[in-house]
């Protein structure tokens, strides 16, 4: 606090609610502004783009001040929260009129990033999770358990490495995370690099134990009680709204770690961070805030249950055959609003009569709704079409109650409709009544002093009062009128029967609006107690919702639905990438098929950069969340197996908060890979290999696509530009070479984006560069370069093969062998089993080989020549 010569009482409760919230913006109201001090006016101006002032100018340490007015506070109060920022809003708590001394005044919330409420429209369909992290004492085992304030969410989970923690923080985008004691240092210290804020409150027992009832695990029952309890703590107000927390287990659906989903672009643009240009961008036909959260949900947790999958299929399929009866229900979708958080609202008593309203003009959709599933004549709805309860209860009381058009106010009256209560018609009728008295006192009075301009007036100082204008003053009987206040150009007066009047006026206006504020808090509190009818209502119009953006996106862009095997089957037929033919258009598009036999696991993918490979790999995965999600898929046909992973190495990019180069990144997420996957899943890898030496990234990529293939089993996309490695499938009987299409026209390179198989013939890559437009000079020294290293390399492996009479395979080369720094070592050491030592003895198979090369005529062959019998002495080797 700032010093000054005295601190007055207002300072010192200010200082004394402060000291209490040290890591918060304080907002202290003072009439009808919120006040910030001290440390938090000079910051909070900056932030919020304030004028500074200052608290007793003339003091010594004048106190540094600034403030926002309490009507708009909500906007700087989000501007700070969106920050990262907490914000404590201090109010007034009784009447100023009644306080002995200072207003009493107390913190009424806390406001953070992870307790954010107020609906935005830029937010409608984004969660906002709160997340808190237990761990037990053998530190083994971490709880995880996550909250969305504005709509009563709650579920936990049982989580075995920090690693996961993160990966599923990340996963739902947390902006606050909540633990219990200093244990976490490790997930802290990484939340922190991330920008994530870390609070902290105590794992002890809540009040409501029945929220935390279907949480078998002891672990999870401290990390639910952690949150219920920060949130209590925080926002000082009913949170009836909370559901019954859900356990779950992470690989109960498709997995895919944080990297996957961001590399794979499924809800947030690489480039603009964005919706536009992602997976859910496309999917998107949702007409309701739930529906476009619930979206995201299934997007973020696709389903591996082949049941499930085919029952919203099924679900889907019937929408997409029935286009009229689709359309009914997204115009009935349209006019429903946010029923989680309306309900939300109601249980913090933030609710005003516009949001009854908005409730029962959304409950008065339900039966359309209704209408429209029985008009489908399926018994595959019938699950949904349990959970659509109108609540014709809840609308009718909102309806008889409410007025159609209420203020936004429910303290200064017009909320409750004439005919509800007859208190409250006798008030209003006392007020129209007295209103009419005052306008015949006008016209009365008027006429008896022939002053046609007299006027009676009302304001809060004098209330009621008779004015007359200065010139005309001396047409005023003596004595008539009591005089109240004189103004420049009129005086003010009043009457004993005017007074009286006034008085039944303002108390009839008083009584009125203090009693409808109670009966507007008796319809709040009835519904308040249908709280959990209206959740469940929410849930199944969120899901109905989905389904029907689903058949629409499905109609729109010609998806089929897919199948699935047991047998490990892949094929798609004519497949496409769903946003990048949304933004190319169907007909520049170029589709390709993808075929994965039972017996195939490795797709090796060669050819020129930009020709389309990492866009083919994009693909397949898309088209697997996509079909695991329920939804059709773009394809001509599509037969799938279901996988229970996804892990992506697509792109390049540094890591430079952790100090991590593109290559660490590449071989920390291929290590991610390998240590996780299984034969039932997914792997698509993308020129890894890069950032360091040739030699180095050939050794790399060729022992990463062996370990797969060797040891995993997982269906793999591999695409590289090393094209020794394309001698792969020579050794591997489960890896196959496709390549993408390319040819050379009049000089120039021509993509032609199909995938074909076997290798491609060369790199291209000085033809890309001048695709890209590099002077011709610079591309001509580059193909003089190129045309004297392939020279070069030639004549070496002819000099090799004279000088030893002999030639190691790439992978046997002590430069291959040394070159891995100890970083890659340690990444893969995991990766590599221990080899054999080697032995000087030769078997009959080397021998015979060492007596060919010694017999063989080297300078007479011509290096063509030269590098087919390498060849063939290599495949010998090999097969030994």
């Amino acid at each position: 606090m700032a010093k000054t010569a005295k601190t007055t009482a207002m300072m010192e409760q200010y200082q004394k609610i402060k000291d209490q919230y040290p890591d918060a913006f304080l907002f202290y109201r003072i009439g009808d502004f919120y006040e910030l001090f001290n440390d938090d006016a000079v910051k909070g101006a900056q932030l919020l783009e304030l004028t500074l002032t200052a608290r007793n100018h003339n003091a010594e340490y004048p106190i540094p001040m600034c403030g926002v007015p309490h009507h708009s506070a909500q906007n700087y109060i989000d501007t700070l929260v969106d920050q990262g920022y907490k914000v404590a809003i201090c109010e007034q708590v009784e009447d100023p009129k009644l306080a002995k001394g200072m207003v009493k005044r107390e913190v009424v919330q806390l406001v953070t990033p992870g307790t954010q409420t107020d609906n935005h429209a830029d937010t409608a369909k984004v969660n906002n999770y709160l997340t808190g992290i237990v761990q037990d004492d053998a530190k083994s085992q971490l709880g995880l358990a996550y909250i969305e304030l504005s709509t009563g969410e709650l579920k936990a989970c049982l989580l075995d490495s920090t690693t996961a923690v993160l990966n599923e923080v990340m996963n739902l985008n947390s902006k606050e995370v909540v633990v219990a004691a200093d244990d976490l240092s490790e997930v802290t210290e990484q939340l922190a690099k991330l920008g994530i804020l870390v609070s902290h409150a105590k794992a002890t027992p809540v009040a409501n134990e029945r929220l935390l009832a279907n949480l078998r695990s002891p672990l999870l029952q401290r990390a639910g009680e952690l949150l219920l309890n920060y949130v209590t703590e925080t926002q000082k107000r009913s949170l009836a709204h909370i559901q019954p927390a859900v356990q779950y287990q992470p690989n109960s659906f498709l997995r895919l770690d944080h990297n996957s989903q961001y590399n794979l672009e499924l809800t947030k643009n690489i480039r603009t961070g964005k919706k536009a240009g992602t997976l859910l961008g496309v999917l998107d036909e949702t007409k309701t805030a739930m529906g476009g959260r619930k979206l995201k949900q299934w997007l973020d947790r696709p389903l591996l249950q082949q049941e499930q999958i085919e029952t919203r299929q099924r679900l889907v399929e019937t929408l997409l055959d029935h286009y009229y009866e689709r359309n009914e229900l997204r115009e009935a979708l349209v006019q429903v609003y946010d029923l989680e958080r309306l309900a939300g609202r109601i249980a913090f008593g933030g609710v005003n009569g516009r949001d009854l309203m908005q409730l029962a003009a959304s409950l008065a959709q339900i039966p359309k709704v209704k209408h429209v599933l029985d008009e489908l004549e399926t018994p595959d709805f019938n699950e949904l079409y349990q959970r659509l309860d109108d609540l014709h209860d809840v609308q009718e009381l909102i309806e008889t109650a409410i007025v159609p058009e209420p203020p936004i106010s429910v303290t200064e009256g017009g909320v409750i409709k004439s005919g509800y209560n007859e208190k409250l018609d006798q008030y209003r009728d006392a007020m129209q009544n007295g209103k009419k008295w005052l306008a015949d006192l006008e016209a009365q009075e008027r006429d008896a002093t022939g002053i046609n301009n007299l006027k009676i007036k009302y304001n809060r100082v004098f209330g009621y009062f008779i004015e007359v204008s200065k010139v005309n003053l001396n047409k005023l009987p003596e004595d008539r009128y009591e005089r109240v206040q004189t103004l420049t150009n009129a005086e003010r007066f009043t009457t004993p029967e005017l007074q009286e009047k006034e008085r039944i006026i303002m108390e009839a206006q008083e009584k009125s609006q203090s009693l409808e504020y109670e009966l507007f808090t008796q319809v709040r509190d009835q519904i308040k107690q249908e709280i959990p009818r209206v959740q469940q209502l929410a849930s199944g119009i969120a899901s109905l919702d989905v389904l029907q953006s689903f058949a629409n996106v499905s109609e729109r862009h010609q998806f089929v639905k897919p199948t699935f095997n047991q047998e490990q089957r892949l094929q798609i037929k004519n497949g496409r990438h769903p946003v990048v033919e949304t933004v190319l258009g169907a007909q520049e598009y170029v589709p390709n098929s993808i075929e994965m036999d039972p017996e195939t696991q490795v797709l090796l993918i060669t050819g020129p950069n930009m020709s389309g490979k990492s866009t083919y790999m994009r693909q397949l995965a898309l088209i697997v969340i996509l079909a695991q999600m329920g939804c059709f898929v773009p394809a001509e046909a599509a037969e799938l197996p279901i996988f229970d992973q996804i892990f992506t190495r697509i792109g390049a990019a540094d890591d430079l908060i952790s100090g991590k180069s593109t290559f660490m990144v590449e071989m920390k997420e291929a290590n991610q890979a390998l240590q996780l996957a299984t034969e039932n899943s997914l792997i698509l890898l993308d020129e890894l290999g890069r950032g360091t030496s040739t030699y180095d990234g050939v050794a790399l990529a060729q022992a990463i696509i062996e370990y797969i293939h060797n040891r995993i089993h997982a269906k793999t996309l591999f695409s590289t530009h090393y094209h020794e490695l394309t001698d792969l499938d020579q050794q591997l009987k489960h890896l196959q070479n496709i390549h993408v299409g390319a040819m050379e026209k009049d000089g120039q390179l021509v993509f032609l984006h199909k995938i074909m198989p076997g290798p491609a013939d060369k790199s291209y890559g000085i033809n890309v560069a001048k695709l890209a437009g590099l002077p011709d000079s610079l591309l001509d020294r580059a193909q003089t370069v190129l045309d004297h290293l392939e020279a070069e390399n030639s004549q070496q492996l002819t000099n090799q093969v004279h000088q030893t009479g002999s030639v190691q395979s790439e992978e046997q080369t002590p430069a291959a062998e040394s070159a891995a720094t100890e970083e890659q070592l340690e990444l893969l050491a995991p990766l590599s089993p221990q080899k054999p030592a080697r032995t000087s003895k030769l078997n009959a198979t080397e021998q015979q080989l060492v007596k060919e090369i010694k017999q063989t005529d080297l300078m007479g062959k011509t290096p063509l020549e030269l590098m087919n019998l390498v060849y063939q002495w290599q495949q010998k080797l090999r097969k030994e």
